[in-house]
C-alpha cells in the first residue's frame, strides 16, 4: 500500500501538472471506486466545469480543492490510493489498461486516470456545503502528521504509555500517527535500533526520542527518493520510486544488514510482518 511518501510524491506531482485546468468531462469504469455521492451523475455535475486549485494530504489521503473559474468554492476531490491504486497524467489518446478504474478529462490534451489492479481504491467529491471529516469518515480518526508540531516527542510518549502493543503494530495505528505503514514502521524502528517486538508501552523517552527522530528521517529520505516501488507503486508519470534500493531492512528477509552484515529476518506481529536485524536491534 502507497504510505505517506508515494501519496506526497504523487501530490507533489500533480501540483505540478493538473492546476487551474478545466474539468472537462470523466468516465466512471467501476461504479464501486466512486465511494460517494451515491449517484454518480452527482459526483461529475459537481466537477464538471471547475478546477483544482491545490492538492493537499491527510495521511495517505489525496484531497484536491475544487474551485470555480471565478476561484469560489466547489468542493473537494478526495482520493485514497488503498493496497494498488495509481493517479497517471496521460494523453487521452493513450490506450486504456484493463485495470482504469476512472478518468478526468482536463483541458483539451489531458487526462488524470485512477488505475487499481486491486480495486480497493476509493473516490470522493466533497460539496462545499459539507466538511470533509463528514463524507470522508476515515479523515476524522487519523492522528497528527510525522512532520507536524503536535506530533512531537511529548506526545508521543503520552500516547504510547502503558499501551501492551507491540511497537511495529502501534506506529501502524493512523489513529496514533497519520501515514505510517509497514515499510517505514520498519525503516524506523531500524534506525532507532528498536526490535519491532517490544512492547510500546515499555519504551523509555530516550529509546522514544531516537524513534521519534528516525521517523522523520526515513520518512524525508523517501520523499527524497520519490517512495518506494516494491511492487504497484508509480508517480504520476508512471515511473518508479527509488527507495527500495536503500531501505535497511523492509523487503530484504535473508539479505546481509548494511550495517553489521548478518542476515534480515522476518515475523508476523498480529497479522502484520516485520523485518528487523536481530543484532542492530537487540531490544
Amino acid at each position: 500500500m502507497p504510505e505517506l511518501p508515494e501519496v506526497e510524491t504523487v501530490r507533489r506531482g500533480l501540483n505540478r501538472v493538473s492546476l487551474s485546468l478545466p474539468i472537462t468531462g470523466g468516465e466512471l469504469l467501476l461504479s464501486r471506486t466512486l465511494a460517494a455521492p451515491d449517484a454518480e451523475a452527482t459526483f461529475w455535475e459537481g466537477l464538471i466545469g471547475g478546477q483544482l486549485r491545490e492538492w493537499h494530504r491527510r495521511g495517505k489521503y489525496l484531497l484536491g480543492e475544487l474551485v470555480s473559474p471565478e476561484q469560489q468554492p466547489l468542493g473537494w476531490l478526495v482520493v485514497h490510493l488503498r493496497m494498488t491504486g495509481k493517479l497517471l497524467w496521460v494523453h487521452p489518446d493513450q490506450t486504456l489498461t484493463a485495470h482504469c478504474r476512472t478518468r478526468f478529462f482536463l483541458g483539451d490534451q489531458h487526462e488524470l486516470r485512477f488505475e487499481d489492479q486491486r480495486t480497493f481504491g476509493r473516490i470522493w467529491w466533497v460539496p462545499p456545503h459539507m466538511t470533509l471529516e463528514t463524507v470522508v469518515t476515515g479523515l476524522a480518526r487519523l492522528g497528527p502528521e510525522p512532520f507536524a508540531d503536535d506530533f512531537s516527542l511529548s506526545y508521543l510518549q503520552n500516547a504510547l504509555k502503558n499501551s501492551r502493543r507491540p511497537i511495529k503494530n502501534a506506529l501502524l495505528d493512523q489513529a496514533l500517527v497519520a501515514g505510517i505503514g509497514n515499510i517505514y514502521a520498519d525503516e524506523a524502528l531500524f534506525l532507532s535500533g528498536i526490535r519491532p517486538t517490544v512492547l510500546a508501552g515499555k519504551l523509555r523517552r530516550q529509546r522514544l526520542q531516537r524513534l521519534h527522530a528516525a521517523i522523520r528521517a526515513v520518512l524525508t529520505k523517501s520523499i527524497e527518493s520519490g517512495g518506494t516501488t516494491f511492487s504497484d507503486y508509480r508517480d504520476i508519470y508512471g515511473v518508479n520510486g527509488n527507495y527500495a534500493g536503500v531501505a535497511w531492512v523492509y523487503g530484504r528477509t535473508g539479505e546481509p544488514c548494511r550495517n553489521c552484515q548478518r542476515p534480515i529476518q522476518r515475523l508476523v506481529l498480529v497479522g502484520r510482518s516485520a523485518h528487523y536485524c536481530p543484532h542492530c536491534q537487540r531490544a
